[in-house]
């Protein structure tokens, strides 16, 4: 591990990045930041799979900096993830950054400044018109960078508006200092991906996931925000409305989460 500054650790929904980065960061005397943009929202726990009894005695980071409902944007990860850094990198720890969403470790990665790519209200209204398979079709036609997070509907528009302002826009050069990275991709097999996927679902339904969305309701967050916050609020959030029985739910939210794994 010498001569690395930073070690990421990424791969797809369900291939064990936070087990494995707890075991490196026990045996490195490392810090984990947490690179996923749902995890740093308060009271987002069992939807966004937070387990944090998972670190053990591991410190980490952008975990739980958040009021859900509130605005988080790659600006300011960048931001926190590198202060985050020197507050590490002062104790005389390695840092392992772990996730999560691919566009927030691309622009820690990356010496552009994507996150100067502007939000376009225009756009992304009719992104949302489209349906979930032709979002997935509109998306295929765009080439993205490596590690690009499409596992939910909100980053897939996200993905598409950076790619499409990318396209007629020069981005700036990064202000931020290039790391020398040792990037460690877990891949498991397809079926064991959705194998684990099924029993997660079905342990985050027993174990509160509804009442953790009616308590973020009961908190003022907008019906409308929940369901950009991933698949698994949106088809509660269906649930809840009575759109779907409590095993419609498990099934249909099942299936539409390994829709993404292949």
């Amino acid at each position: 591990m010498q001569g690395y500054d930073l070690i990421v650790i990424l791969g797809p929904t369900a291939s064990g990045k936070t087990a494995l980065a707890v075991d490196l960061a026990q045996v490195l005397d490392a810090e984990i930041i947490s690179a996923d943009s749902r995890q740093v929202y308060r009271g987002m726990d069992i939807g966004t799979g937070k387990d944090l009894e998972e670190y053990q005695n591991v410190p980490y980071h952008l975990i739980n900096i958040m009021d859900a409902g509130e605005k988080y944007n790659l600006a300011d990860f960048q931001r926190d993830f590198w202060k985050a850094y020197e507050v590490i990198k002062t104790k005389g720890k390695r840092v392992i950054l772990c996730g999560g969403t691919g566009l927030y470790i691309d622009a820690v990665l990356s010496n552009y400044n994507r996150m100067q790519v502007p939000e376009n209200p225009d756009f992304r209204a009719k992104l949302n018109d489209l349906s979930d398979e032709a979002l997935q079709e509109l998306a295929q036609t765009y080439l993205f960078p490596e590690n690009t997070d499409l596992s939910t509907r909100k980053r897939t528009i996200r993905a598409i508006e950076i790619a499409e302002y990318t396209q007629s826009q020069a981005l700036e050069e990064s202000i931020f200092p290039a790391l020398k990275p040792l990037i460690i991709g877990i891949d498991p097999p397809l079926e064991t991906r959705r194998e684990n996927i099924l029993i997660r679902l079905h342990k985050r339904l027993k174990t509160g996931l509804i009442e953790e969305v009616q308590e973020l309701l009961q908190k003022g967050v907008a019906p409308e925000t929940l369901i950009y916050y991933g698949l698994e609020y949106k088809f509660v959030m269906q649930h809840i409305q009575g759109a779907m029985s409590i095993t419609e739910l498990e099934e249909k939210l099942g299936i539409a989460i390994q829709q993404y794994l292949s």
